[in-house]
C-alpha cells in the first residue's frame, strides 16, 4: 500500500499544481471546481492507502520474491446482510431532493443518512481489523 499511497500523492500533487495554475490563468469556476474535486479525491485515496499501510504493514504483493501461499488464509472481515446501506441511500436521495424542494427535506435527509452511516460504522464494534 505504500507505493499506491505515493502514486496517488503524486496524482494529488499534479492536480494541485494544475488547479493553482488554472485558477491563476483561466479564472473559470467550472474547471476550478473539477480540478479541486479531483485533488481532494486523489488525496483521500492516498490517505486511505497510507493509513492502511501503517495499520497492516507490508503485503506479500509488495515483496518481489514472495510466494502465492503467503497470501492464503483469512483476508478480512466481510459483514453479512445489513439494512444500513439502503438507509444511507434513502438519506442521500432525500438530501438531493431537498436541495430542490426545501431545506426541511434536506435536513431530514441529513439525519437519515447520518443514522445509516453511524449504523454501518458501529454495527460490528468487536471485529478486529
Amino acid at each position: 500500500m505504500k507505493h499506491e499511497a505515493m502514486l496517488f500523492a503524486g496524482v494529488a500533487g499534479f492536480f494541485l499544481i494544475t488547479d493553482v495554475s488554472y485558477i491563476w490563468f483561466a479564472r473559470e469556476p467550472a474547471g476550478v471546481a473539477a480540478l479541486t474535486v479531483s485533488l481532494v479525491m486523489s488525496s483521500v485515496i492516498s490517505f486511505f492507502c497510507a493509513m492502511n499501510y501503517r495499520r497492516k504493514g507490508r503485503r506479500p504483493e509488495d515483496v518481489g520474491d514472495s510466494e502465492i501461499r503467503e497470501r492464503a488464509g483469512l483476508l478480512d472481515f466481510f459483514p453479512p446482510h445489513s439494512a444500513y446501506p439502503p438507509v444511507t441511500a434513502v438519506g442521500a436521495a432525500l438530501m438531493a431532493v431537498g436541495i430542490v424542494y426545501g431545506l426541511w427535506l434536506f435536513i431530514i435527509g441529513c439525519g437519515i443518512m447520518l443514522a445509516g452511516v453511524f449504523g454501518m460504522v458501529f454495527q460490528f464494534p468487536d471485529v478486529e481489523a
